[in-house]
């Protein structure tokens, strides 16, 4: 199919489905009648049938933009999950922490390491590590809205900085047909230490666990728990992960994802070429600014389940029947995901390659004056953020923005690329993170069986203030013209500062309240 430049009518595809999803709060139907919208506009701008055109290229699009081995990989990681629970490692876990962890203080990082370590797939990580150490933290009586805040901060901001996740597999997938990078796997590593809402909201849990410097509803919560009054009602336990094995072990769990890691890191050498005969790729890096990552990550992942299997059915861990129905459900489980991914991509590729949307926004956009380029990465930040908290999702929402702002940003001031490109990640990630409909806050708050009310008001006032820090941060690199150090220096600065600011400020208000 030909493209057809629509002019301002190529905005109106995305402006429809965020309209939608903001009224209706449901994302999927939300995408497909952007898409159809798009479509519409396309076939009627070329003389085309409306009714049977319409429909023809929005599916002819979709199957287009498919990529299959990042639906396959997604579906194998979520079969992947399934049975590492079914084996009873991540309940091992639980055993030998509740062994090892001697105070309230190990329980909070310990919680916190085992939602690092489980960086795979935030799904994942709400299904294990609340009923894993909720027992551990009812012990030392942590309040289950801070448990809940641990599990949300340890889910999608680790996913979005963690090259080996399904998270990884999503970005790539909407920068894969992106001429101006030339790997999308190198193009997301490159964000990492750009994106600073998730760095810093990692840096936030352990601040916070160290020091307990606690503010705002959740120094209210952590009083009552230690107080010893009882927990609110919890959400309903559809969070709680499949029957486990009480015969598994430690390694049950480990094993599994460290090989995934490992055959991660190989399958991307490989199809970079390291072991090709094209010299200038015998080395790692160059090797993985060269590599295609969907089909490495499929490898791993099925290299990992390879590993699961004979971990688990010849010690009967897991009988066989067991295993291949487990292996089922867990594909099920990324469903959704599979279908927001398959919609996402089908809105930008009518956008992008049919109605020409990011010309037209380049055009407004250079025409504004070069001067605005220094606002463009704390402006995408608080777009993005703004749609993923309406919507509930990050990755509907940078299936959406990275198709438009990339090109944009990288015609504007190509310095600023990485970076706006890291705003967009942070920014749907901020909104994932504490909007009330979002999955993993729903997940989060039926894993650690607190009230989703009292998790949602808890955790606002702390994401806040991150996303306060890294809007911050943002604004500092388009004045610093990308300068790295000097941009997430000053957001951390401003965290601790005002984390402890208003911990002691509390601390007075109570002072002289007792009085």
């Amino acid at each position: 199919m030909q493209p057809y430049e629509a002019g301002w009518l190529s905005i109106i595809p995305p402006i429809v489905a965020i309209a939608l999803a903001l009224t209706t709060k449901e994302v999927l139907s939300s995408l497909l009648i952007g898409i159809l919208t798009g479509t519409l506009i396309y076939t009627i701008g070329t003389d085309g049938n409306v009714l049977m055109g319409t429909l023809e290229s929005a599916f002819t699009t979709m199957g287009n933009k498919v990529d299959f081995n990042i639906l396959i990989f997604c579906s194998l990681l979520g079969a992947l999950v399934y049975v590492v629970a079914m084996s009873g490692g991540t309940k091992a876990y639980g055993k030998w922490a509740v062994s090892k962890i001697k105070g309230r203080r190990s329980s909070l990082l310990a919680t916190s390491g085992l939602g690092i370590l489980i960086f795979i797939d935030d799904y994942f990580n709400c299904l294990t590590v609340g009923t894993v150490m909720r027992p551990v933290c009812d012990n030392y009586r942590v309040s289950r809205a801070k448990l809940a805040y641990i599990i949300d901060s340890t889910a999608a901001p680790v996913c979005i900085i963690a090259p080996v996740s399904s998270w990884a597999a999503a970005v790539g997938s909407s920068l894969k047909d992106n001429s101006v990078f030339e790997s999308d796997m190198a193009a997301f590593i490159a964000t990492i230490p750009w994106n600073f809402y998730a760095l810093l909201s990692i840096l936030m849990i352990f601040f916070i666990a160290l020091t307990n410097f606690d503010f705002g509803p959740m120094a209210k919560s952590e009083e009552r728990a230690l107080s010893g009054a009882a927990e609110e009602g919890g959400v309903a336990g559809h969070a709680e992960p499949p029957k486990a094995n009480p015969r598994g072990k430690l390694l049950d769990m480990l094993v599994p994802i460290l090989s995934l890691i490992v055959f991660a890191v190989l399958a991307l050498m490989y199809t970079g070429g390291y072991w090709g005969d094209d010299p200038k790729f015998h080395s790692f890096q160059a090797a993985l600014g060269n590599c295609s990552a969907s089909p490495s990550l499929v490898w791993a992942s099925f290299g990992a389940l390879v590993v699961a299997f004979v971990m688990y059915v010849p010690r009967g861990l897991v009988p066989f029947s067991d295993f291949m129905a487990g292996l089922v459900e867990g594909m099920k489980l990324m469903l959704p995901a599979n279908v927001i991914l398959v919609l996402a991509w089908t809105l930008s590729g009518v956008c992008r390659d049919l109605l020409q949307t990011p010309l037209f926004v380049q055009s407004l956009v250079t025409a504004g004056g070069a001067d605005f380029s220094v606002f463009l990465p704390a402006a995408i930040f608080l777009i993005a953020a703004f749609l993923s908290f309406s919507t509930g999702t990050a990755w509907g929402t940078f299936g959406i923005l990275i198709p438009i702002v990339v090109p944009v940003v990288a015609a504007i001031d190509p310095t600023l690329t990485i970076v706006g490109l890291s705003a967009t990640l942070a920014g749907s990630v901020f909104g994932d993170h504490c909007s009330p409909i979002s999955d993993t806050t729903i997940l989060s708050s039926a894993g650690a069986g607190c009230n989703h009310m009292e998790h949602v008001s808890t955790q606002l006032p702390y994401s806040l203030l991150v996303a306060f820090c890294a809007f911050v941060g943002y604004l500092v690199a388009g004045l610093s013209d990308a300068n790295l150090w000097l941009s997430l220096g000053t957001s951390v600065a401003l965290l601790l500062v005002i984390t402890s600011g208003l911990h002691f400020l509390r601390g007075k208000k109570t002072a002289a309240g007792a009085v």
